[in-house]
Protein backbone atom coordinates (compact mmCIF):
# COMPACT_ATOMS: atom_id res chain seq x y z
CA UNK A 1 0.00 0.00 0.00
CA UNK A 2 1.38 3.45 -0.79
CA UNK A 3 1.01 5.76 1.75
CA UNK A 4 2.01 9.27 2.85
CA UNK A 5 3.60 7.89 5.89
CA UNK A 6 7.35 8.15 3.72
CA UNK A 7 9.24 7.75 7.07
CA UNK A 8 8.77 4.35 8.11
CA UNK A 9 10.18 3.37 4.30
CA UNK A 10 13.43 5.16 5.22
CA UNK A 11 16.31 4.45 7.35
CA UNK A 12 15.80 5.75 11.02
CA UNK A 13 19.55 5.73 11.72
CA UNK A 14 19.96 8.43 8.75
CA UNK A 15 20.72 12.10 9.39
CA UNK A 16 17.98 14.29 8.19
CA UNK A 17 20.54 16.09 6.76
CA UNK A 18 20.92 13.13 3.82
CA UNK A 19 20.91 13.70 0.35
CA UNK A 20 18.78 11.69 -1.92
CA UNK A 21 18.30 11.25 -5.26
CA UNK A 22 14.98 9.60 -7.00
CA UNK A 23 14.74 7.76 -10.07
CA UNK A 24 11.08 6.97 -10.91
CA UNK A 25 10.55 3.96 -13.51
CA UNK A 26 8.52 4.85 -16.63
CA UNK A 27 6.75 1.12 -15.35
CA UNK A 28 6.59 -1.44 -12.41
CA UNK A 29 9.18 -3.97 -12.08
CA UNK A 30 8.19 -7.01 -11.45
CA UNK A 31 8.66 -9.79 -8.55
CA UNK A 32 11.36 -11.42 -9.51
CA UNK A 33 13.10 -7.70 -11.08
CA UNK A 34 12.36 -5.92 -7.77
CA UNK A 35 14.24 -9.23 -5.94
CA UNK A 36 17.45 -8.42 -8.24
CA UNK A 37 17.10 -4.73 -7.92
CA UNK A 38 16.94 -4.73 -4.16
CA UNK A 39 19.86 -6.95 -4.44
CA UNK A 40 21.77 -4.96 -6.54
CA UNK A 41 21.11 -1.74 -5.01
CA UNK A 42 21.84 -3.21 -1.61
CA UNK A 43 25.60 -4.19 -3.14
CA UNK A 44 26.00 -1.22 -4.21
CA UNK A 45 25.21 0.58 -0.55
CA UNK A 46 27.54 -2.14 0.97
CA UNK A 47 30.56 -0.63 -1.17
CA UNK A 48 29.79 2.63 -1.89
CA UNK A 49 32.82 5.02 -1.31
CA UNK A 50 33.60 8.52 -1.72
CA UNK A 51 37.68 8.90 -2.09
CA UNK A 52 38.26 5.67 -0.14
CA UNK A 53 36.28 6.10 2.64
CA UNK A 54 32.89 4.56 3.35
CA UNK A 55 29.77 6.04 2.13
CA UNK A 56 26.76 5.81 4.62
CA UNK A 57 24.30 4.53 1.82
CA UNK A 58 21.15 3.42 1.28
CA UNK A 59 19.35 2.15 -2.03
CA UNK A 60 15.82 1.07 -2.17
CA UNK A 61 13.37 0.03 -5.13
CA UNK A 62 9.75 1.60 -3.41
CA UNK A 63 7.05 0.74 -4.57
CA UNK A 64 7.95 -1.63 -7.55
CA UNK A 65 8.39 1.06 -9.55
CA UNK A 66 10.58 4.17 -7.70
CA UNK A 67 14.33 3.84 -6.77
CA UNK A 68 15.84 6.06 -3.99
CA UNK A 69 19.00 6.33 -3.12
CA UNK A 70 20.14 7.86 0.05
CA UNK A 71 23.92 9.30 1.16
CA UNK A 72 24.20 10.10 5.15
CA UNK A 73 26.89 12.67 4.81
CA UNK A 74 27.42 12.76 8.87
CA UNK A 75 30.64 11.13 8.45
CA UNK A 76 31.70 10.90 4.44
CA UNK A 77 30.89 13.11 2.39
CA UNK A 78 30.00 12.25 -1.14
CA UNK A 79 31.65 13.71 -4.02
CA UNK A 80 31.57 13.42 -7.73
CA UNK A 81 32.85 10.78 -8.78
CA UNK A 82 30.57 8.86 -5.86
CA UNK A 83 27.90 10.41 -7.07
CA UNK A 84 28.79 9.35 -10.91
CA UNK A 85 29.03 5.36 -9.01
CA UNK A 86 25.23 5.80 -7.95
CA UNK A 87 24.43 7.41 -11.30
CA UNK A 88 26.71 4.17 -13.25
CA UNK A 89 24.27 1.33 -11.11
CA UNK A 90 20.68 3.32 -12.33
CA UNK A 91 22.07 3.15 -15.59
CA UNK A 92 23.13 -0.28 -15.34
CA UNK A 93 19.64 -1.10 -13.91
CA UNK A 94 17.80 1.05 -17.06
CA UNK A 95 19.75 -1.11 -19.74
CA UNK A 96 18.93 -4.40 -17.99
CA UNK A 97 15.73 -3.99 -17.37
CA UNK A 98 14.49 -1.32 -20.46
CA UNK A 99 13.08 0.96 -18.25
CA UNK A 100 13.87 4.82 -18.52
CA UNK A 101 15.07 6.42 -14.80
CA UNK A 102 15.60 10.12 -15.89
CA UNK A 103 12.60 11.10 -17.74
CA UNK A 104 11.65 14.19 -16.18
CA UNK A 105 8.59 14.77 -17.87
CA UNK A 106 7.24 11.67 -16.87
CA UNK A 107 5.10 12.70 -13.33
CA UNK A 108 4.22 10.23 -10.75
CA UNK A 109 1.02 10.30 -9.20
CA UNK A 110 -0.68 7.87 -6.71
CA UNK A 111 -4.30 6.88 -7.98
CA UNK A 112 -5.96 3.67 -6.80
CA UNK A 113 -3.40 3.04 -4.94
CA UNK A 114 -0.79 2.90 -7.25
CA UNK A 115 1.60 4.64 -9.32
CA UNK A 116 0.02 6.19 -12.27
CA UNK A 117 2.76 8.16 -14.81
CA UNK A 118 1.51 11.13 -16.71
CA UNK A 119 3.48 13.34 -19.58
CA UNK A 120 3.86 16.75 -18.55
CA UNK A 121 2.12 17.66 -21.92
CA UNK A 122 -1.19 15.68 -20.47
CA UNK A 123 -1.38 17.26 -17.17
CA UNK A 124 -4.24 19.93 -17.74
CA UNK A 125 -6.32 16.78 -20.11
CA UNK A 126 -6.22 14.76 -16.60
CA UNK A 127 -7.25 17.30 -14.20
CA UNK A 128 -9.84 18.19 -16.54
CA UNK A 129 -11.07 14.78 -17.05
CA UNK A 130 -10.93 13.88 -13.68
CA UNK A 131 -8.23 11.31 -13.52
CA UNK A 132 -6.40 13.48 -11.26
CA UNK A 133 -8.19 15.80 -8.68
CA UNK A 134 -6.02 19.14 -6.18
CA UNK A 135 -6.00 15.61 -3.49
CA UNK A 136 -4.36 13.09 -5.19
CA UNK A 137 -0.97 12.82 -4.33
CA UNK A 138 2.13 13.67 -6.68
CA UNK A 139 5.52 12.20 -6.37
CA UNK A 140 7.78 15.44 -5.89
CA UNK A 141 11.23 13.78 -6.50
CA UNK A 142 13.08 16.88 -6.40
CA UNK A 143 13.07 16.78 -2.71
CA UNK A 144 16.72 16.63 -1.85
CA UNK A 145 17.08 15.21 1.65
CA UNK A 146 15.68 12.60 4.01
CA UNK A 147 14.04 15.34 5.79
CA UNK A 148 12.24 16.45 2.57
CA UNK A 149 11.72 13.44 1.70
CA UNK A 150 9.62 12.96 4.93
CA UNK A 151 7.75 15.51 4.93
CA UNK A 152 7.52 16.98 0.82
CA UNK A 153 7.93 13.49 -1.32
CA UNK A 154 4.25 12.33 -1.40
CA UNK A 155 2.37 15.62 -1.46
CA UNK A 156 -1.16 16.62 -2.73
CA UNK A 157 -1.58 18.06 -6.24
CA UNK A 158 -2.79 21.12 -4.52
CA UNK A 159 0.46 21.74 -2.60
CA UNK A 160 2.78 21.15 -5.37
CA UNK A 161 4.07 23.14 -8.17
CA UNK A 162 1.51 20.99 -10.46
CA UNK A 163 -1.37 22.99 -9.24
CA UNK A 164 0.48 26.33 -10.40
CA UNK A 165 1.35 24.89 -14.07
CA UNK A 166 -2.20 23.33 -13.83
CA UNK A 167 -3.57 27.05 -12.89
CA UNK A 168 -1.72 29.02 -15.31
CA UNK A 169 -2.59 26.38 -18.28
Amino acid sequence: MITKEVKQLLPADFSPSSRVWIYQSNRPFNERETIEINEQLDQFASQWLSHGDRVQGWAKLLFNQVIVVMADESATGVSGCSTDSSVRIIKSIERQYEVNLFDRLLLGFVVNDKIQLLPLAQLGYAFEKGFINEDTLYLNNTVLTKADMEQQWLIPVKDSWVMKKLQTA
